[in-house]
């Protein structure tokens, strides 16, 4: 049975109207709009036990057409890493001793920052034939959280999310059990998520769509400070501001109820978004996407 949502992930109000519906790939999605906070979200949506059989049996076919890692799959994560090791020089990470990938995937951002910064590194990778590739590679990985924890592995200074957060039915509680039990009190946190002002996003996987408003008032309420946050279009565009990364750390003086700050204008934001998109792609057609993906 469908997960029909009645409060808002974000501010957990009982206040929505319909935003989107489509259907994608056989499934048929539909987003609803948070009336209060502005949160962009899937509803109805698989439980979390259909998520779980979702994820280990179908969404590599759905995606990729193949449960094993593809050529293609893999340059775009090697575009990605390098992209996200520049981020992190840019932005003033010197330094790191202890990495955590959750989403690891392949293992390459793995490799990739374990090479530049010289720390342990280590992965969560929930899919059986990406593990199996990241360890053959001598990559360290675990299934879950709690392989991770139960291995004694339990403080870093610095934790990624690429392209996971959006898949997360809580993303709020998730990131507060990173800040509590798995980052350093002076830690990093780096996400990346889809950006709903320029990305399709409305995918059967994707249960949040983020603006970097929303992005920005998840962490929040999570108890994170954003230090960082960018929209760019790595490694698919350099002209199309795809995507959202934000690099927060623990806040220090915690309210006890964070005030979650409305967004207002989602919609006509969407819209101009798209819009804007689909004029960058009809007037620089050989610019607007990098070669390998244009259409």
């Amino acid at each position: 049975m469908p997960d029909n949502l009645v409060l808002c992930p974000l501010c957990e109000l009982d206040n929505s109207s319909l935003f989107d519906q489509r259907n994608f790939r056989g499934y048929q999605v539909t987003n609803r709009l948070c009336l209060n906070c502005g949160l962009v979200y899937q509803s109805p949506r698989m439980t979390e036990t259909e998520l779980e059989g979702f994820y280990k049996n179908e969404y590599r076919q759905i995606y990729q057409g193949t449960e094993e890692p593809g050529q293609k799959d893999i340059a775009v994560q090697e575009a990605r890493a390098e992209g996200i090791t520049n981020l992190l020089r840019d932005s003033g990470v010197e330094q790191v001793k202890r990495f955590l990938d959750i989403g690891a995937s392949t293992g390459i951002l793995i490799e990739r920052i374990k090479k530049d910064y010289r720390c342990d590194a280590f992965g969560i990778e929930p899919g059986s034939a990406y593990q199996a590739y990241a360890r053959s590679r001598e990559i360290e990985v675990f299934g879950s959280l709690d392989e991770l924890f139960v291995s004694g592995q339990n403080k870093f200074d610095l934790i990624s999310m690429i392209h996971v957060l959006e898949h997360l039915p809580d993303p709020v509680m998730y990131l507060k059990e990173l800040r509590v039990n798995h980052l350093d009190d002076q830690g990093k946190i780096l996400i990346e998520v889809p950006n709903l002002y320029a990305h399709d996003s409305f995918e059967i996987a994707h249960l949040i769509s983020f603006s970097r408003h929303s992005l920005y008032e998840v962490l929040k309420k999570a108890g994170f400070r954003t230090i960082f946050m960018e929209t760019h279009g790595r490694p698919r565009s350099n002209m199309i501001p795809l995507y959202i990364s934000l690099i927060a750390t623990p806040e220090k003086n915690l309210p006890e109820t964070p005030e979650i700050n409305i967004e207002r204008l989602v919609r006509l934001k969407r819209n101009a978004g798209l819009a804007h998109r689909k004029l960058i792609e009809k007037l620089f057609p050989n610019q607007a996407w990098l070669p390998e993906y244009r259409s």
